[in-house]
């Protein structure tokens, strides 16, 4: 299983090396793929998939993309609207076939994984993307490690008792002080590049900080959804992690959080 692991951690790296540093079309591509399997896999888990409501989860789904690609971010607020009006008149036209939260479900999952994973892409479409999008990455794999060290070594007092009972607050403060850590040196080794952001070390430091908060919020909700759905994972897409949402669980939240504490910071 190790071994197994360790391999396909290594090919995500890679791939996400070739694809995040090629952006355009490519990633925006990539981008939409994985957000459908991750939206798949979170209505397999609500017990949704079969239902005619998950066609119009992935159908809202692709509209946002296209509106993204299109650059029509305008009419983003439409979609939203009309894709919830949707499935509320499928609820109202079928009652009682559809239960309100398959109906929540639904909707929450267009929110939860196709529209912030996007912000992968967005983020590398910002005029430094090329430089600050490894934000993204830093935050949420470096938090990890900084977290799962820091909890080792200095560990008393449990973050999530019930949910995770194995991280601590100390983990915790580790993750958030070494992603912070790691942006100000990605910053001091690539900064220089960075054209739009006035002070790179200070800023980078501050978004990974930000977005490592954020990332272990996104572990815990991935974690307590399949605990209130009683699912070790949720998918076998990749060997040794287990699915989409396995994975990129962090990451859909730190994606957003870079974006917006970039947009705001720098």
């Amino acid at each position: 299983m190790f071994t197994t692991r360790l391999i396909s951690g290594i090919i995500l790296v890679l791939l996400s090396v070739v694809i995040v540093g090629q952006g355009g079309v490519l990633l925006f591509g990539v981008t939409a793929l994985i957000s459908l399997a991750g939206l798949f896999e979170l209505y397999r888990v609500l017990g949704i998939h079969k239902r005619f409501l998950a066609i119009v989860g992935y159908a809202t789904a692709v509209s946002y993309y296209g509106i993204l690609w299109c650059e029509g971010q305008r009419y983003i607020t439409l979609m939203v609207i009309g894709s919830l009006m949707t499935l509320m008149a499928l609820y109202v036209f079928t009652f009682p076939e559809y239960k309100t939260e398959e109906i929540t479900g639904a909707f929450f999952g267009v929110c939860y994984v196709p529209v912030m994973l996007s912000y992968l892409y967005q983020t590398r479409a910002m005029n430094d993307g090329a430089y600050v999008v490894w934000l993204i990455f830093l935050s949420s794999w470096g938090c990890d490690t900084c977290a799962y060290c820091s909890g080792m070594l200095f560990g008393k007092h449990k973050l999530a008792p019930v949910l995770s009972p194995k991280k601590s607050i100390e983990g915790a403060v580790g993750g958030v002080a070494g992603a912070a850590f790691l942006g100000f040196i990605y910053a001091s080794l690539f900064g220089g590049g960075m054209t739009e952001i006035d002070r790179p070390h200070m800023v980078c430091a501050a978004a990974c900080a930000i977005a490592a908060v954020i990332s272990q919020i996104g572990d815990l909700a991935a974690s307590a959804i399949k605990r209130n759905h009683k699912v070790k994972d949720y998918g076998h897409l990749i060997p040794g992690h287990g699915g989409i949402l396995d994975r990129f669980d962090s990451m859909i939240f730190t994606a957003p959080a870079v974006y917006f504490a970039l947009t705001f910071l720098k």
